[in-house]
């Protein structure tokens, strides 16, 4: 009888772990501790052993990632939308929701962990720890994920990331951090999965885009003036079901604030936690770990009945503004043990054994990351592609006659049809019947072998 009380005991303990999650601060995969990293890494290879999340995930990027341009170009969808579809965009709050969402489901399995993000624009080497076996780099193989390192296109720069800082117009910094090197270079230098529509089968795609996510805060910060004319979200309209759960109807206006979802930004040793009042509405305890400094103040509340905790290794500063209220529970405490070595282990068995993503024709679709070549102002640009989609022609007009090449591609990147214009604006590609129907890309280079656009097309 003692022995199935213990048992009872134990098990209802579980429960109870199993149901308590955190919030997160969000650190550089430099500043994230042995514990952290094997953690995370456990957490993942348990996912896709469950009901798998990240599969479902990236399914549901590549399903809906760009359907401009296609049989149904009403569809709505969650990339490049800008310049000319406002009220379409959705890029920004989408992806913030969906890292938000797996990060959940990563801490209701050890409520201590959180994503790490990766800055592009200082970290370039293959060599990297990020890449370690021990770390990202043991998905590779296990998953199936085929990265091949540089060969895509570079990496963004600081100047990069300052030049979108100085930014002041929301639609048009979202556009130039969706289109070029800050949020595109980490996807095409990866390679594999990444720089396709399924590129959420990767897990640097959470790190890649917690780093988005941060400039986006960064720059919210400074100009305060995100805002959508779209009110609802692909996924989290409140219709999706995952698992057997309907996710919630989220509006992006309501999420241009990070701190919405208690998620903050550690960087240089230092997080910085304010303006935010702990709820409890996604975790019965929230958890606020960094293994630097974290300083608390400047209207971070803890009400009554609320509860939190906050754990350093180093340093824990509560400067005014800070407040814990009567009646809350609130915990600060410093990790003497390194949150190494004392740690324990997560309960959940670890399971890290090969499970591939299995083969899809997404993986061979051709992402246009700029249509009208590299969007200078002194570019011709198409001004038409019509019809799209095409049947038996196509039609290609640009803004100046020019003497030009048209390559035709199919979406395993095979050169299918070249043709020869000389001083015109506009080129007719004929016969195409015999083509399969699918997506194709348009490049139009000029006489000096320079591209001036590339246009993605749908034969029906």
């Amino acid at each position: 009888m003692k022995n199935k009380y213990l048992i009872a005991v134990l098990f209802f303990n579980l429960l109870l772990l199993q149901q308590i999650t955190g919030q997160s601060i969000r650190k550089s995969f430099v500043e994230m501790t042995d514990y952290e990293k094997e953690e995370l890494v456990d957490a993942l290879y348990e996912l896709r052993n469950g009901p798998d999340l990240l599969n479902d995930l990236a399914n549901f990027h590549g399903e809906f990632f760009n359907s401009d341009n296609t049989a149904d170009p009403t569809r709505l969808d969650l990339h490049f939308n800008l310049p000319d579809e406002t009220s379409r965009e959705i890029f920004l709050a989408w992806h913030r929701r969906m890292i938000f969402e797996l990060e959940q489901a990563i801490q209701e399995i050890n409520p201590e962990i959180s994503l790490g993000y990766w800055d592009s624009s200082v970290y370039q080497s293959s060599t990297d720890a990020l890449w370690d076996e021990e770390f990202l780099g043991s998905f590779d193989d296990a998953w199936n994920i085929n990265r091949n390192f540089g060969q895509g296109g570079p990496l963004p720069t600081p100047l990069d990331v300052s030049n979108l800082m100085a930014m002041d117009d929301f639609f048009e910094f979202s556009n130039e951090l969706e289109r070029r090197p800050v949020h595109r270079g980490a996807h095409v230098w990866t390679g594999g999965a990444m720089p396709t529509p399924l590129s959420p089968r990767d897990p640097v795609f959470y790190f890649h885009h917690s780093f988005v996510d941060k400039v986006w805060q960064e720059w919210e910060e400074i100009h305060n003036s995100s805002s959508y004319i779209a009110s609802s979200m692909l996924r989290y309209d409140g219709t999706y079901v995952f698992d057997g759960e309907t996710l919630p109807a989220v509006d992006p206006n309501d999420i241009t604030d990070s701190r919405v979802y208690g998620v903050f930004y550690a960087e240089n040793g230092l997080a910085q936690l304010d303006n935010y009042i702990v709820s409890n509405t996604y975790n019965p305890e929230e958890i606020f770990y960094y293994q630097f400094n974290i300083e608390a103040g400047n209207n971070f509340l803890v009400p009554a009945g609320t509860v939190a905790r906050f754990e350093s290794v180093n340093e824990i500063n509560l400067v005014p503004g800070f407040e814990a209220a009567p009646g809350s529970s609130f915990q600060a405490t410093i990790d003497t043990e390194n949150n190494t070595a004392g740690k324990s282990a997560s309960l959940f068995a670890k399971n890290r054994t090969k499970n591939p993503y299995p083969y899809s024709e997404i993986l061979y679709e051709p992402i246009v990351w700029e249509e009208g070549g590299d969007l200078l102002d002194d570019k011709p640009i198409i001004l038409t592609a019509a019809p799209n989609p095409f049947t038996e022609k196509i039609t290609i007009k640009l803004s100046e006659r020019k003497d030009c090449v048209i390559e035709v591609f199919n979406m395993m990147g095979m050169l299918i049809r070249e043709e020869a214009f000389e001083n015109t604006d506009t080129m007719v590609i004929k016969n195409l019947y015999g083509l399969s129907s699918g997506f194709y890309v348009i490049r139009v280079t000029d006489a000096n072998g320079e591209i001036l656009v590339v246009k993605r097309v749908v034969k029906m």
